[in-house]
C-alpha cells in the first residue's frame, strides 16, 4: 500500500507490503532516499483500540484516532497530527492544488486523463463552486469546480481530449 504523510511542515512518501511473516516498510522523507525496516508480525499485537509493536528493540504502544486525511497518533506519551493521503485522496489534493482559480489565470490538469464533459463556454461567467468540467483520472471521475466568480476565457480542450500534468485546460480573464 503506498500514501504519502505529512508530518510537522515535511512531507513523507510510504510503502507498505505486506509478507506472510513481516511488513517491509519504506519510508521517504520529499527529496531524500528510502529508508527501509521490516517489522515482524510476531512483534505486532493488535487490540480494538490501539496496537503494541517492537522496533529497534523498544516497545511501542499506538493509538491513532482520526477521520478523512488527518490522525492523531499517540505514542511514547506524545501526540503527533498526521495528514495521510492514498491515491485517491492526492488525486484530489492535485487536482485542488492545479486547478484552484484563486487569483490564477488558468486551470491546469493535475495529473493525466481523460476530459469527459464540459460546462461552460468561452465568455461565460461563472459562479464559486460552479461545475466547470469533468475529467476521468485513476478510473475515476472528478468534477473540476471553480473557487470564485470568473469570466471564462478560452477552454483549450474538448470532450473525449487526453491531456497531460499540467496542461492548460480552461483560461480565465
Amino acid at each position: 500500500m503506498y500514501f504519502e504523510a505529512e508530518l510537522n511542515g515535511k512531507k513523507y512518501k510510504v510503502d507498505v507490503i505486506e509478507q506472510r511473516h513481516s511488513w517491509k516498510i519504506a519510508i521517504a522523507e520529499a527529496g531524500k532516499d528510502w529508508t527501509r525496516y521490516e517489522i515482524s508480525k510476531e512483534d505486532f499485537k493488535r487490540s480494538e483500540s490501539y496496537f503494541t509493536l517492537l522496533f529497534k528493540g523498544a516497545s511501542y504502544l499506538v493509538d491513532v484516532i482520526g477521520k478523512d486525511t488527518e490522525y492523531t497518533v499517540f505514542t511514547r506519551n506524545s501526540a503527533r497530527t498526521v495528514k495521510i493521503y492514498n491515491d485517491e485522496m492526492l488525486l484530489h489534493e492535485s487536482l485542488k492544488r492545479d486547478g484552484n482559480l484563486g487569483q490564477q489565470k488558468d486551470i491546469k490538469a493535475g495529473m493525466p486523463g481523460k476530459i469527459i464533459q464540459i460546462f461552460v463556454k468561452p465568455g461565460e461567467i461563472v459562479k464559486a463552486n460552479r461545475p466547470l468540467l469533468i475529467m476521468e483520472a485513476m478510473k475515476m471521475e472528478n468534477e473540476i469546480r471553480s473557487t470564485n466568480e470568473a469570466k471564462v476565457k478560452n477552454i483549450l480542450v474538448k470532450q473525449g481530449d487526453s491531456v497531460e500534468t499540467g496542461q492548460t485546460l480552461i483560461t480565465f480573464e
